[in-house]
């Protein structure tokens, strides 16, 4: 069931059939406590009760009930064994190392670069968590800029379409710019970030203010970038729940796709298919990566400059135009021929599938339950769908058969022009990105040290977030600018639950 463009209508009991049943599972969790009774979409549910059984648990039996502080994104899963807790602690002491330049000392830790923008994956997701606007004067680590060019003639517009590529890169810079190098190299340039300020009126006389991002690149090191480069700026995501992710059926998110929106509800929600294989991508901010091995191996090279068995190209997004960066010596193991090996990347994987999402101790306070109920009225989970079940033959045994409150449906939906980054990637359009999940969104500030959100951070709150909502969301946004205050502050109370 959909409730994104529909109004709201009337409460009313009917019988509510096998199809409509299936549609409007998802909406469950999330329809209206007070009264027990909700209407999304126009399908009446009756008697549900003000919080699921295991919604405060939202990553099922793997959920970390553990303070919820700086520390609250670091945690394994809660059902691994001791021995797993260990190999666990292995990749996490991989997860926070610092790489150093090749030829090094330390050969179990050098490869980093040529070129790169951080020394270690936690430089970018702090304490595994999301990461941070940098401020004026501050060197961007955990917001960069992502380039490509669009096809210039048939036959690199045949690649696209095939999949065979997701992007064509900047000729001489790649498709990422990469601000650091290693000694003897010069980085590609500094990204340059302004704001312009904008006021929205909400409903019962609020206001708030709106930063508009622009970005520009400066010190460019190797020449002009291409006339029509497309730039998209990316900040590093939350780790938590990945493995859960990776776990959802596939059936269960294609179910979700109306990618012609046959129901007529403004919703089109459309996977993003990846390669000549079509896999569906699940992580990244337009799904460009289909599971958790192959998300950590591009953010290995990309950010850090590293090979690994998925990508064994050792000089990370070094281009033909950069004939040093391409001559520079790599950290690859004699025998395995890439900077991270298959035991260590293993050991990786696994972390980052085990990041454990924190309980919700508030799942049932008054004030969140009544949010809860706003949330569904506004049509928000027609996209940030509440819940799931991981398949019973995971990876991972830890991570099977579990019921799971990621929020998200993890589909394409395009945003609008406002939030449009005017750069394809694979199939997802320039406008469209994939819905992120919401668990764990309450704690931004205890873990990152600031709120900011969406794909650019340019969000300082979580109600400038939905207020930067458009295209598909747009109804759900005009809904919450239409609430009263007193509403509008439960509904936020309910996301800062999460």
């Amino acid at each position: 069931m959909r409730g994104f463009g529909q109004p709201r209508q009337s409460v009313r009991r009917r019988k509510v059939t096998p199809a409509e049943l299936k549609r409007s599972s998802f909406a469950y969790p999330l329809l209206a406590a007070t009264f027990g009774v909700a209407a999304l979409g126009g399908v009446a549910l009756a008697g549900l009760p003000g919080v699921e059984p295991g919604e405060d648990r939202p990553g099922g039996a793997a959920t970390a009930r553990v303070a919820r502080d700086v520390r609250a994104f670091t945690h394994p899963s809660a059902n691994l064994s001791l021995e797993r807790r260990m190999e666990f602690r292995l990749g996490d002491a991989i997860f926070r190392k610092l790489w150093a330049s090749s030829p090094s000392s330390t050969t179990a830790s050098d490869g980093l670069g040529p070129l790169y923008n951080a020394r270690s994956c936690q430089s970018c997701h702090l304490r595994d968590g999301r990461g941070r606007v940098p401020l004026p004067g501050e060197t961007a680590v955990s917001l960069f800029l992502r380039l490509s060019v669009p096809p210039r003639d048939d036959a690199e517009r045949a690649r696209l379409a095939s999949g065979e590529v997701p992007v064509l890169p900047e000729p001489t810079y790649g498709t990422q710019l990469q601000n650091a190098a290693v000694h003897g190299l010069t980085g590609e340039g500094r990204m340059v970030l302004t704001y312009a300020e904008e006021t929205v009126e909400l409903a019962g006389g609020e206001t708030v203010s709106l930063r508009r991002p622009a970005y520009t690149v400066a010190d460019l090191a190797y020449g002009p970038m291409a006339a029509d480069v497309m730039i998209s700026p990316r900040m590093a995501p939350p780790m938590i729940g990945l493995g859960l992710l990776e776990a959802i059926p596939e059936a269960d998110i294609l179910a979700g796709a109306d990618p012609d929106d046959v129901d007529g509800d403004g919703i089109s929600g459309r996977p993003n298919l990846l390669g000549v294989e079509k896999r569906l991508g699940r992580f990244g901010w337009k799904a460009g990566q289909p599971d958790v091995a192959a998300q950590s191996a591009h953010a290995l090279a990309g950010d850090i400059g590293l090979s690994s068995p998925a990508v064994p190209f050792s000089h990370g997004d070094c281009t033909a135009a950069q004939t040093a960066c391409l001559s520079a010596p790599t950290g690859d193991d004699p025998v395995a021929g890439v900077e991270v090996t298959q035991p260590v990347f293993d050991m990786l994987t696994f972390y980052t599938r085990h990041l454990a999402v924190p309980a919700r101790p508030r799942a049932a306070d008054a004030d969140v339950l009544a949010g809860k109920a706003k949330f569904a009225e506004a049509g928000c989970a027609a996209c940030h769908r509440p819940s799931f079940v991981t398949a019973a033959d995971a990876t991972d045994p830890e991570l099977a058969g579990q019921r799971i409150y990621p929020y998200t449906d993890l589909l394409l939906h395009d945003m609008g022009p406002d939030l449009a980054d005017d750069r394809p990637e694979a199939r997802a359009s320039g406008s469209e990105w994939r819905t992120p999940p919401l668990w764990g969104i309450g704690l931004t500030q205890q873990v990152s040290g600031r709120t900011e959100f969406l794909h650019d951070g340019r969000a300082r709150s979580l109600t400038e977030a939905i207020l930067w909502h458009g295209g598909e969301a747009a109804a759900a946004r005009n809904r919450f600018i239409a609430l009263t205050p007193e509403d509008r502050r439960l509904l936020v109370e309910f996301l800062r639950s999460l």
